[in-house]
């Protein structure tokens, strides 16, 4: 018959020493990885508004298309009373640009252009660098 011994081995776990140890080798790393793993997200963020933006640049032809002119705001694009109107243009709401601010539309556009479609990025200020660099698409 197999005896089992209810004996606790002193030897098991971790010290304290070895704990702190483990901590501060996953804190260096961890210092070394995070500002290329956020410097990726804002690189994503931005990916994200091009995108949006495209899909807006895709309702606004095509809403010219049908009706003869760019509508006044981005929210024409989901109902409007036009007679020309065969809409809607999205399939959902206008989106918030990826910082949750909303997306800066102008008709007429600058520079001659029939509308301006942009994200003032991270700060929702006009300007900016990096993550706060304005988005012009």
């Amino acid at each position: 018959m197999l005896k089992v011994s209810l004996r606790k081995n002193k030897n098991a776990g971790f010290t304290m020493m070895e704990l702190l140890i483990v901590i501060v080798i996953l804190g260096l790393l961890a210092s070394l990885v995070a500002p290329k793993f956020f410097g990726q997200l804002g690189k994503a963020e931005r990916g994200t508004a091009v995108s949006q933006m495209s899909a807006l640049e895709t309702a606004l032809d095509t809403y010219r298309l049908d009706v003869g002119q760019y509508p006044q705001t981005l929210d024409e694009l989901r109902k409007s009373s036009h007679p020309r109107w065969d809409g809607p243009y999205l399939p959902k709401d206008v989106p918030l640009d990826p910082w949750g601010n909303q997306y800066v539309y102008k008709v007429p556009g600058d520079n001659g252009n029939p509308y301006t479609l942009m994200s003032y990025g991270a700060d929702g200020k006009p300007g900016g660098v990096e993550n706060n660099e304005d988005i012009l698409h």
